[in-house]
């Protein structure tokens, strides 16, 4: 299954470049397929690591920025902007959830809550036709609210 999602946005991002001019290159194709072995979101530097170690194969953080641009015009890679930072996740056949983001230590959840979905399908937009959506919900985690008692 996970062969055939790596071999569609290939295809995708085959398309995508020859429809915009732009070349095809080894190091983009190593990108995505990286991209798409990564479970979760990811930033920059992890990518970078996750690329030098595992996969063998180094690229410049110039290009993996310039990279995950155009695989975001592409439509295969999320964007997401938690607090001050910017994270990344592969867009293709990936199920809609949900973030929960702790403001003391910054670290991201997913979770999926089907009450949530079906209220936010159910939700007429008038003139608008919403095609995906995210859902930030910021507050403390436990560890964190512990520690926040603790002081108390």
């Amino acid at each position: 299954m996970e062969e055939n999602i790596k071999d569609t946005v290939k295809q995708i991002l085959t398309e995508y470049l020859q429809k915009n001019g732009h070349r095809k290159t080894p190091e983009r194709y190593a990108i995505l397929d990286t991209i798409y072995s990564i479970k979760g979101h990811f930033d920059v530097d992890e990518l970078y690591s996750y690329m030098a170690e595992k996969e063998k194969f180094r690229v410049s953080r110039a290009t993996l920025y310039n990279t995950i641009i155009l695989l975001i015009d592409a439509g295969l890679v999320i964007k997401h902007q938690f607090g001050n930072t910017s994270q990344y996740e592969r867009s293709y056949n990936n199920e809609t959830h949900h973030h929960m983001i702790c403001t003391c230590c910054g670290k991201v959840s997913e979770f999926e809550d089907d009450n949530l979905k079906q209220a936010i399908a159910q939700t007429k937009l008038k003139g608008f036709y919403v095609s995906h959506y995210s859902l930030y919900i910021y507050g403390l985690c436990s560890k964190c609210m512990a520690v926040k008692r603790k002081k108390k």
